[in-house]
């Protein structure tokens, strides 16, 4: 048993003093306020819940700030994924497990306690299997043992190179798989992750255009239990290709055409028309919002205000990795609210602190997609406990609601000062407990790959 204190934490009923959190076995057992302090471990500041990150490609990590010059004619994300198929055709495994490593280390300091995995590197270069099929997975496993971080690994499905069944494309040889190579592959991922505790294994069929809807029906009837993402309206190209193939918009199309529910995330859902917005928040599945990239990619602007006023949940994601910061994913949300609309405060639904009322849906709605155990300060939940420190100059006279506030608006990962993810003191004082191993490890691979 493992006794914490903190002067403020913010609990399901609201912010509390002299908050006492017994931990056993990575669960919380016991949360008391106004409690003594009686040898605990103590700390100042205050305590919130560790943010779920829902969608991650870990080796476009790698990648990040390549990106960043333009072609000879215009860019877009299409042109940005060219770039993003010649990075990855030399990655090895032991280069993924180390970008993975880092990033995953970046994400603890940052206050993302558990990761969505939406794994689809799997091949070898040449596109033909790894002996184990599943040895990507194996990788990604290893780098969140490595790490601490809640691990849902979600095996993606890749078959097809745009609607219609269109053959996919060289740059995509490391990525596809028929359906039933695809089902050996999750069985595979299972395995991989047997030895990690409390890691989730769910599916992803990647997209419309890259998977047909026989293969589909069959991945979402093997995984009746387990969460299932999907990208989805991330680009006005995909629209009107969908449009060109079936009549319907892309998030229209799906949920005519599938269950989706909760256990479901649509990964951007940028490009959906008002019955869109509708009718995906009624079902109950979570928008897997990804702010940074979005803005980075010039996918457009996700419609939250309408979205959040229907009962949307989303959560959010750091996606291609070129930043990884739980503050500026939602505060790149709001802003991007507050530049389309011209008015600010936007994706608060009702008087009071925007940064909470972002904050607490956002962790809830990513622990609803990662079908994590996480979400609240209460006995019963993974201990995936943030502290924010009364030393960072947006932090220095904060006090219930502030806290977030000056985090979410004005601070940024220089404000977390401590992180347990699953009850094990990952970061302290800033700082991962083995960044200095695997800084150096993921240094010497990014200079042999771009050397």
């Amino acid at each position: 048993m493992t006794r914490l204190w903190f002067e403020q934490a913010l609990l399901p009923e609201g912010w509390a003093d002299a908050v006492a959190v017994e931990v056993e076995d990575g669960q919380i057992a016991s949360v008391t306020a106004n409690a003594p302090r009686d040898g605990a471990e103590s700390f100042a500041g205050a305590a919130v819940p560790g943010l779920c990150n829902l969608h991650s490609h870990a080796f476009q990590r790698g990648m990040a700030g390549l990106t960043e010059r333009r072609g000879e004619t215009s860019d877009s994300f299409w042109t940005w994924r060219e770039t993003m198929y010649r990075f990855l055709a030399r990655l090895t495994p032991d280069d993924v497990e180390a970008i993975a490593a880092e990033l995953y280390a970046e994400m603890l300091e940052a206050g993302f306690t558990s990761v969505g995995e939406f794994h689809y590197l799997h091949h070898a270069p040449d596109g033909g299997p790894y002996d184990n099929r599943a040895e990507m997975a194996v990788r990604i496993a290893a780098a969140a043992t490595e790490t601490g971080i809640g691990l849902t690994l979600l095996p993606v499905l890749y078959e097809t190179g745009n609607f219609g069944g269109v053959p996919s494309t060289e740059g995509q040889r490391r990525f596809v798989n028929d359906i039933d190579r695809y089902l050996d592959l999750v069985e595979g991922s299972r395995a991989a992750v047997r030895d990690l505790p409390h890691a989730i294994v769910g599916v992803a069929p990647h997209s419309l255009r890259a998977v047909p809807p026989a293969s589909l029906g069959r991945v979402v009837a093997a995984v009746p239990d387990g969460p299932v993402h999907m990208h989805v309206a991330e680009q006005q190209k995909e629209v009107d290709d969908c449009l060109a193939w079936s009549g319907r918009r892309p998030v229209a199309w799906l949920l005519e055409n599938q269950p989706v529910d909760a256990r479901w995330c649509l990964i951007h859902s940028t490009h959906m028309g008002e019955t869109e917005v509708a009718a995906l928040a009624a079902s109950g599945a979570v928008a897997g919002l990804c702010p940074i990239t979005e803005s980075n990619l010039g996918d457009g602007i996700f419609s939250g205000v309408a979205f959040l006023e229907a009962g949307g949940r989303f959560g959010v994601g750091s996606d291609s990795n070129v930043r990884i910061s739980v503050a500026e994913e939602l505060r790149a949300f709001e802003y991007s609210q507050r530049l389309r609309d011209e008015q600010r405060n936007c994706l608060a639904t009702e008087p009071g602190s925007t940064g909470r009322q972002i904050f607490t849906r956002a962790v809830a709605g990513g622990a609803q997609a990662l079908g994590r155990n996480t979400g609240a300060l209460e006995a019963g939940r993974a201990a995936d406990i943030v502290r924010l420190s009364p030393d960072h100059p947006a932090l220095v006279a904060a006090r219930d609601d502030s806290w977030i506030d000056g985090w979410v608006f004005s601070g940024g990962n220089a404000c977390v000062a401590d992180v347990w993810a699953a009850g094990r003191h990952v970061v302290r004082d800033g700082r991962h407990i083995g960044r200095d191993r695997i800084a150096p490890r993921f240094a010497a691979t990014m200079r042999g790959l771009l050397a």
